[in-house]
């Protein structure tokens, strides 16, 4: 049986050794294996690379044989931010951080982790994080980690706060809320809060808050709170131009081409559906969104989605000629 040639290298199962050496002294070199996904000889060839570089594994024979660290092992202490470790999670789910870059929260602390590494366990780490480049997204929506950071927060201690808030047409605007929850759904972080201007739940962006400011009052969140589907049921609402959209074909088909914060797609007696919601841009909505749908669809309602409709529509026919 050979080592599976897929999935992480040498020098990530190298440190995971490490780890589960720490977290289970005397551990046998066959449970080693199996908790590293690999066979007996590669478990063992990994300890060697930790002895390689001065890491003092002992071994003991025998029925009650195993692995543990000698005394000589100390590791210093590493000390995280909570934005450092927020930015950790952040940069699991969209890899789309600066991890060369010292003032970036992630690349701080992944600096701190390869600083107290043996320079023979580390090296390709930072040869890798010198090198890699993240590919752009084309609409880039990371959120701050500072100000995610103050969101959650505030979440936890239930704090009100006022946040700053830059709209998808670009305008400023400023927000008192109370912050239930940070969701993180479809690839993009939301505030789930009550906006006391309003006196409703509204989602926000957590890419588009610009900054935010702890407030004095408190609050409770309310106990039957599911913060999942509260977000589902109000992407496509409370924004300033409403929206309504007939389509010419089955709920079925249509669905798989709508998402959640275009509005509430729902069924008509005549066999075609109907997309009822609001959005802040108008123009996005039409060009990016509808103009993607292959399906003939009917603006019922809105002016400002209607005269972004004829735009687009204008536009793609001024290429013709």
């Amino acid at each position: 049986m050979s080592e599976p040639r897929s999935g992480p290298g040498p020098t990530a199962r190298a440190l995971r050794a490490l780890d589960l050496l720490q977290a289970r002294p005397g551990i046998t070199a066959s449970e080693l294996a199996r908790r590293l996904g690999v066979t007996e000889r590669a478990a063992r060839r990994y300890v060697a690379l930790l002895r390689e570089a001065d890491i003092p594994v002992e071994s003991t024979r025998g029925p009650y044989g195993g692995y543990t660290l000698g005394r000589g092992l100390r590791l210093p202490p590493l000390v995280f931010s909570a934005t450092e470790a927020l930015g950790l999670v952040m940069a699991a789910l969209d890899s789309q951080h600066a991890v060369a870059d010292a003032e970036d929260p992630v690349g701080s602390a992944l600096g701190k982790i390869l600083r107290v590494l043996p320079t023979n366990v580390a090296r390709q780490a930072v040869m890798v994080r010198e090198t890699a480049r993240t590919v752009p997204d084309r609409w880039p929506s990371k959120p701050d980690a500072g100000v995610t950071s103050e969101l959650v927060a505030a979440v936890a201690a239930q704090r009100q706060v006022r946040v700053g808030y830059r709209t998808a047409a670009g305008n400023a605007r400023t927000f008192e809320v109370d912050p239930w929850s940070v969701v993180v759904r479809y690839g993009r972080w939301y505030l789930l809060c009550h906006s006391h201007h309003a006196d409703a739940l509204r989602t926000f962006r957590i890419d588009r808050i610009t900054g935010v400011e702890a407030l004095g009052g408190t609050f409770a969140v309310p106990a039957d709170l599911d913060p999942a589907a509260e977000l589902e049921a109000n992407l496509g609402t409370g924004w300033e131009h409403e929206t309504h959209v007939v389509f010419d074909a089955p709920l079925d088909d249509v669905r798989p081409w709508i998402r959640p914060t275009l509005g509430t797609l729902a069924a008509l007696p005549d066999g075609r559906c109907e997309l009822v919601g609001s959005t802040s841009n108008a123009h996005a909505y039409a060009g990016e969104w509808l103009a993607g749908v292959p399906f003939a669809f009917t603006v019922v309602g809105g002016p400002e989605l209607r005269g972004a409709v004829a735009e687009v529509a204008a536009r793609l026919t001024r290429s013709l000629t």
